[in-house]
C-alpha cells in the first residue's frame, strides 16, 4: 500500500507553496470566485496530502484559479496528473469574441448569444492582464477603424413600432438594478439582450432600425454586464461588456464606448488588477474627449477610483477633482446620454468617498495610522452625505447597501465602533429586497473584522444578526467580488 507521502499531489503543493496558501486559504479563494459553498474548507486538504482528485467541475476551477494568482497556465492535465477531465461548460470569458471588429463580426458574436439561449449552461471564467486587455486591444489602439453606422442616423425619427418598444423599455431596465440589485433580475436583462440580438440576427431592417437596434443592443448589454458585475459573476459581465463595446462601435458611439471600458476598468479595480484598471479607464478617457461633460466627469470618476485601489493618491486626488469640476460647470451644449441619468455632484463625491476609505484602510495595513486615519475620515464625511440612509421605499436600494457597507467599514477602521454597527444594520436590513453580492462581500469583510472586537458591546448586539442575516440571504447570491480595498 503506498504511503502518504507517495499520494501527494507535490504539483499542487508546489502551487500553494509559492503562493502563500495553507488549503483552506485556497477553499475560501474558490468560494470567492465561484460562489459560496462551492467547495468545504478541509476538501483541498485531501486534495493535496492523500491525492484526492474532486468532482467535475473542481479540477478546472482549481486549475484556473491558480493560474489567475501565479500569472501563469496551470492545466488540469498538469495539477491532477491526468486523473482529472477538463470541463468544456468552463471556458474563458474571450472565447469566440476574436472575430473583426465589423459588423459581420459583431453577428458572428450575436449569433452565439441567441444560440446559447436562456438555458446557457457555459461557465464564463474572468481574464485579466494580458488577455482582457486583448479582448478590446483593437477599439484601444485604433486598429477597428470607424464603424459601419453613422450615431447621427439613430438620433432621426424611427417610425418602426417595434424598435419604438424596444427603446422605451431601456430606462425602465435600469431602474431594476436600481433597486434590486443586480442578481435580481439578470436573467430578465440577459433575456432582453438576446430578444435584441435575435432581431439583428434575423435582418431585414433598414439601415435606420438597424443602427437604433445596435446602439440598444449596447446599452442593454451594457446594463447586463454591470448587473453581472454586481453579481460577481465577473466573467459573464466581461462578456457582456466586450460584447456592448464592439456594438457602441459599430454605430460610432464613442460617449457609450467609454462608459463602458470604464465600467470594465471598475470592475478590475474591484477585483483587485490595478494595473488592468487603470489602461481600461485611460483608455475610457481618451474615448470621452470631446464628449459631454456628464459624460468625461463619469469616466474621471471611475479613473480615480482605480488610481485609488492602485495606491496613487495624487493621481486619485487629481483625477477625482476633475469629475467634480466637470460636473459643477458649464454644462455641455448637447444633451447627456439617457443612461447619464444616475450622475449627480452627490454620486461623484459618495465614489471619492469610498475610494478614500479604501485608500485610508490600505495606509493602516502599511502601519500609517496618521495618513490613514486622515483618509478614511474624508471618505466617511463624503459618505455621509449619501444615500446609505435612505427609506426603505426609495428607488436607490442597492447603491444605499453599498454605500452603507463601505462606510461601516470605515468606521470600524477608525475605530467608531457604535457608529459603524448602527450603519451596518441598516445596511444588512436591506437584503431582504437587495441582491448585490458585490455589496454583501463588504458586510461579509466587516462581519469578519467584527468578530475580532466580539467583547465591544455594540458590536456582541450587532454580530449574530448581520451574521444571521449573511447567512439567510447567501443561498440567494452569487459568488461575492474578488477582493475587498484596505
Amino acid at each position: 500500500m503506498p504511503k502518504a507521502r507517495d499520494r501527494r499531489n507535490e504539483v499542487l503543493s508546489g502551487c500553494l507553496d509559492e503562493l502563500g496558501w495553507s488549503p483552506k486559504a485556497f477553499a475560501r479563494k474558490l468560494n470567492r470566485v465561484f460562489g459560496v459553498g462551492t467547495v468545504a474548507e478541509s476538501a483541498p486538504y485531501h486534495w493535496r496530502d492523500t491525492g484526492g482528485v474532486p468532482r467535475s467541475p473542481l479540477p478546472a476551477m482549481a486549475a484556473y484559479v491558480l493560474s489567475q494568482e501565479l500569472g501563469r497556465v496551470i492545466s488540469v492535465e498538469q495539477l491532477w496528473q491526468g486523473r482529472a477531465a477538463d470541463s468544456p461548460m468552463l471556458i474563458a470569458a474571450d472565447a469566440s469574441l476574436g472575430d473583426a471588429w465589423s459588423v459581420q463580426g459583431l453577428g458572428h458574436i450575436v449569433e452565439d448569444w441567441v444560440l446559447g439561449g436562456l438555458l446557457d449552461r457555459r461557465r464564463f471564467l474572468a481574464i485579466s492582464g494580458s488577455g482582457l486587455l486583448a479582448a478590446v486591444s483593437h477599439y484601444l489602439d485604433g486598429t477597428a477603424g470607424r464603424g459601419a453606422f453613422g450615431p447621427r442616423i439613430a438620433e432621426e425619427e424611427c417610425a418602426d413600432p417595434l424598435v419604438a418598444q424596444v427603446e422605451q423599455n431601456l430606462p425602465l431596465l435600469q431602474l431594476l438594478d436600481d433597486e434590486n440589485g443586480g442578481a435580481r433580475h439578470l436573467p430578465y436583462v440577459g433575456a432582453q439582450f438576446r430578444a435584441v440580438g435575435l432581431l439583428l440576427h434575423e435582418g431585414a431592417h433598414s439601415d435606420k432600425a438597424t443602427t437604433r437596434l445596435i446602439r440598444a443592443l449596447a446599452e442593454i448589454g451594457q446594463l447586463a454586464g454591470w448587473m453581472a458585475f454586481d453579481s460577481a459573476d465577473h466573467g459573464l459581465a466581461q462578456r457582456y461588456f466586450v460584447t456592448a463595446l464592439r456594438a457602441a462601435h459599430q454605430v460610432n458611439d464613442r460617449a457609450l464606448c467609454a462608459h463602458i471600458l470604464a465600467d470594465m476598468s471598475f470592475q478590475a479595480a474591484t477585483r483587485g488588477h490595478p494595473a488592468d484598471a487603470i489602461a481600461l479607464g485611460e483608455a475610457a478617457r481618451r474615448a470621452s474627449e470631446g464628449g459631454t461633460t456628464g459624460a468625461r466627469a463619469s469616466v474621471a470618476s471611475r479613473l480615480a477610483h482605480a488610481y485609488a485601489t492602485a495606491g496613487r493618491g495624487a493621481d486619485f486626488e487629481r483625477t477625482s477633482h476633475l469629475a467634480r469640476e466637470l460636473v459643477e460647470g458649464q454644462p455641455s451644449m448637447e444633451p447627456e446620454p439617457r443612461w447619464m441619468y444616475f450622475l449627480t455632484p452627490n454620486h461623484l463625491d459618495c465614489q471619492a468617498g469610498y475610494s478614500l476609505i479604501g485608500l485610508g484602510r490600505s495606509a493602516l495595513g502599511q502601519g500609517d495610522r496618521s495618513v490613514g486615519r486622515k483618509l478614511i475620515r474624508r471618505g466617511e464625511s463624503l459618505l455621509e452625505t449619501g444615500a446609505y440612509g435612505v427609506e426603505k421605499g426609495d428607488p436607490s436600494q442597492r447603491r444605499a447597501l453599498f454605500e452603507g457597507a463601505w462606510l461601516a467599514l470605515g468606521y470600524s477602521a477608525s475605530g467608531e465602533l457604535e457608529r459603524a454597527c448602527d450603519i451596518a444594520r441598516t445596511a444588512a436590513s436591506r437584503l431582504a429586497t437587495v441582491r448585490s453580492p458585490r455589496s454583501t462581500a463588504l458586510l461579509r469583510q466587516l462581519a469578519v473584522e467584527l468578530r475580532r472586537k466580539r467583547r465591544n458591546p455594540h458590536v456582541g448586539t450587532l454580530l449574530p444578526d448581520l451574521e444571521e442575516h449573511l447567512a439567510r440571504y447567501a443561498c440567494s447570491a452569487a459568488a461575492p467580488p474578488d477582493t475587498v480595498g484596505g
